[in-house]
């Protein structure tokens, strides 16, 4: 498997979860241990967690748009930077609906089977200026950092 072939394995995978909601087809793409990391996430989730997850924030901002920014790629890993782009029509995970779009920034980190499929994915997601764009508290560096 090529370095372009690897990279578009991974848009592939972002295009049939987030931007188009095709989980079963997504579903296919992952290894038997497939694993998700995630700064959103206070846990790793398996693939049937992960497509819930989607499916649940897909559910929240029907509309969203995930764009990549960059697309890396080195031996068998990826690393993608992306756009994430929505409204929130519907409360999920603790965020209210908000009739502002908003534009959320991620770093992903692919780990790719040697059989091309997705064996891990770990994402941080600046939540820092998603909370702000909501109008949430944010917390100060030292808060966060601290005990």
């Amino acid at each position: 498997m090529s370095l372009d072939d690897r990279k578009k394995l991974v848009r592939q995978h972002i295009d049939l979860t987030w931007n188009r909601g095709h989980l079963a087809l997504a579903e296919h793409l992952h290894s038997k241990d497939f694993l998700y990391k995630s700064s959103f996430i206070g846990r790793p989730l398996y693939s049937a967690e992960f497509l819930d997850m989607v499916r649940q924030i897909r559910h929240a901002m029907p509309e969203l748009e995930v764009v990549v920014e960059e697309c890396i790629a080195e031996g068998n890993r990826v690393v993608t930077w992306s756009t994430l782009i929505g409204t929130i029509e519907h409360a999920a995970f603790g965020y209210p609906p908000s009739d502002k779009v908003l534009s959320i920034s991620a770093m992903a980190f692919w780990s790719i089977t040697p059989t091309q499929q997705v064996q891990e994915i770990c994402t941080m997601f600046d939540m820092e200026s998603f909370r702000a764009q909501l109008g949430m508290d944010t917390r100060p560096y030292a808060e966060k950092a601290l005990p």
